[in-house]
């Protein structure tokens, strides 16, 4: 029988060093217990033989510590999230923790499985981009203890920290620099707006729209009704696809469109393409996030910049320090928005078809 075959336990140490469990279980949890070099060294000796692998549940369960950090993301598909991701783990290896890595499928049923899952397993601190409009369960969690640092999303009424973005300034911003470039018409294309953060960046774009004194054509604000992740397809180019097509139907096209996110404008881009529409010399494209893959396309991406990574970073130090007791208070921080201009953008007087 393999080693891998058989979990080796203190008590198959115990055997080999000859001693006690309750000697073994004091070296290998490093405790100040007195124990002879002679005897310590041959039970460090016997675990590494068996390939001793430590129960960190069981420790979990003595020491009520919890050296992981749960994280909670609506989709690994869309690379924003897996920027974050990096970050939180970043931080959390060079601060001594694990991550262990939920995605919710763009379902707050699973998100909530998830969130007792983990407190379950006795993980004292999450990081989560909450799409489920009940807070109750999260709410009843950080009341019995659980450390809790939001992100992407905002949640109300919580005692937890946040680390958001503001969307509403982001959304201004990008309409604000079509607007700029000689764009009046703007269409908007967008995932359903559940989310705080899509219904923050749909009211930054009608905002800069009526500053302007620009009306808005309802014919070309396209709002997906449904949203569900499928395994083989990634919802959001998916859906910029549909969405264009969608658009393309209407009488007069916009000379611009403003997407919800990257990996949707993506699908929007290929659409137009397919549809034999230039970009941007008949129709330019805005997107939001700034993910990598927005300066590698072509053309390459105008986007609204999200620190992704650093927001992932930040928010693992905010919850690593609430876990190791250097500060309790609920902190709140909200990081700006920058237009990235590259080449899916053109001033309007420059447009062919004009």
């Amino acid at each position: 029988m393999s080693r891998l075959e058989k979990h080796v336990t203190i008590y198959d140490i115990a055997k080999k060093a000859n001693t006690s469990t309750a000697t073994v279980s004091r070296v290998l949890s490093n405790s100040g217990y007195p124990v002879s070099a002679k005897l310590r060294e041959r039970i460090k000796e016997a675990a590494e033989e068996l390939n001793y692998i430590p129960n960190m549940l069981g420790r979990q369960l003595k020491t009520n510590n919890s050296m992981t950090v749960g994280v909670i993301v609506p989709s690994i598909t869309n690379p924003f999230y897996s920027s974050i991701v990096l970050g939180i783990e970043d931080i959390a290896r060079s601060r001594g923790y694990h991550v262990l890595l939920c995605n919710s499928h763009r379902s707050p049923e699973l998100e909530e499985e998830y969130l007792t899952t983990l407190f379950e397993k006795q993980v004292k601190g999450i990081i989560i981009s909450s799409i489920s409009p009940d807070k109750k369960l999260l709410s009843d969690l950080i009341d019995k203890g659980l450390s809790v640092v939001a992100f992407d999303q905002s949640v109300e009424g919580l005692d937890s920290s946040q680390v958001h973005f503001d969307f509403q300034r982001g959304g201004y911003l990008a309409t604000e620099f079509l607007l700029k470039q000689g764009h009046q018409d703007i269409a908007f294309i967008s995932s359903p707006l559940t989310r705080p953060s899509r219904r923050s960046v749909y009211d930054g774009y009608q905002l800069a729209l009526k500053n302007k004194g620009v009306e808005i054509n309802n014919d070309w604000i396209k709002i997906a009704t449904r949203e569900e992740e499928i395994s083989e397809k990634n919802y959001e180019f998916t859906n910029g696809v549909e969405l264009t097509r969608e658009l393309l139907k209407s009488k007069e096209l916009p000379t611009a469109i403003f997407v919800c996110n990257d990996m949707t404008a993506f699908g929007v881009m290929n659409e137009l393409t397919s549809q034999g529409i230039k970009i941007p010399e008949e129709i330019s494209v805005v997107g939001f996030d700034n993910i990598e893959f927005s300066q590698m396309v072509s053309p390459s991406l105008t986007t609204v910049q999200q620190p992704d990574y650093e927001m992932g970073r930040i928010a693992c130090n905010i919850l690593v320090d609430q876990l190791i007791g250097e500060t309790r208070e609920a902190v709140d921080i909200m990081l700006q928005p920058k237009v990235i201009e590259r080449n899916s953008t053109r001033p309007l007087k420059n447009l062919s078809r004009i």
